[in-house]
């Protein structure tokens, strides 16, 4: 069977849910669009919206500690400016251009994390040409680099603790189906094709407590990071790549490594 997309997603905001994509246009150098282009702020995180620089993802709110963001669906419409977030029978519409809306949704997040997962107004920023990836802190390259996770691996982690892992855990942009298990390891510093696309693999995931955190429940109920570490003695599952030619990524495109 050849190797194929079998999802697409973006994170608007670092930590929240995803929006799932038929199909996408990525150019050279750059991410998914609209890929964590919000973050919530700490109230001691100092951020400059008109010179950002990278921060490590503890300045922010994250699911690597405040693992109740699971329980909300997030959706933004870039044209408008309006953020969503739904918790339930509860929700919130608020404009992300405007003060108002900032605040709105800063008093929301203060309300809804629990009292150990408190913040006390986290603040949404955001900055031109900038993403609020994991890896960013590490290079510019890796900021504007689109994760893709191999669904093969996924499932043969599966098999070897015993317990079902949704592809949700690992947050990627791409899934890919039919490849060999683990075979992205193979990819760093070799080109690939995704549909029209040309990319590198730059870069192996590490997995961190975020992907402890049950997509469903909101509950941490199994240590990927530890059972990846006693299984195969590393925490990588999944892999970064840079667009080197840009064009159209849609579902059942076909990937395959050509160098």
């Amino acid at each position: 069977m050849l190797a194929q997309v079998s999802g697409l997603f973006r994170y608007p905001i670092k930590g929240l849910s995803p929006e799932p994509l038929k199909s996408v246009t990525l150019q050279a150098g750059r991410g998914v669009c609209g890929d964590r282009e919000f973050a919530l702020a700490l109230p001691m995180t100092v951020f400059d919206e008109a010179n950002p620089q990278p921060l490590p993802k503890f300045e922010f709110l994250m699911l690597a500690r405040q693992e109740a963001l699971a329980g909300l669906t997030t959706s933004y419409d870039a044209g408008t400016g309006l953020l969503s977030v739904a918790d339930g029978a509860q929700g919130l519409s608020a404009n992300v251009r405007s003060a108002e809306g900032r605040g709105a949704i800063a008093a929301f997040f203060a309300r809804f994390l629990p009292e150990d997962q408190k913040s006390s107004q986290p603040r949404l920023v955001t900055a031109a040409n900038h993403r609020f990836t994991d890896v960013g802190v590490h290079s510019s390259e890796l900021m504007h680099a689109v994760s893709m996770l191999n669904l093969a691996s996924v499932r043969e982690l599966e098999t070897r603790i015993g317990k079902r892992l949704d592809p949700r855990r690992f947050r990627a942009n791409i899934l890919v189906d039919g490849l060999d298990p683990w075979v992205e390891g193979e990819w760093l510093d070799r080109e690939l094709k995704l549909g029209t696309l040309r990319c590198k693999g730059v870069r192996l995931t590490r997995r961190c407590p975020a992907t402890e955190v049950n997509p469903d429940s909101a509950i941490r109920d199994i240590n990927v990071p530890r059972e990846l570490m006693r299984c195969y003695g590393h925490i990588h599952l999944g892999i970064y790549l840079t667009v080197i030619k840009g064009g159209m990524l849609g579902i059942g495109d076909t990937v395959a490594a050509t160098g």
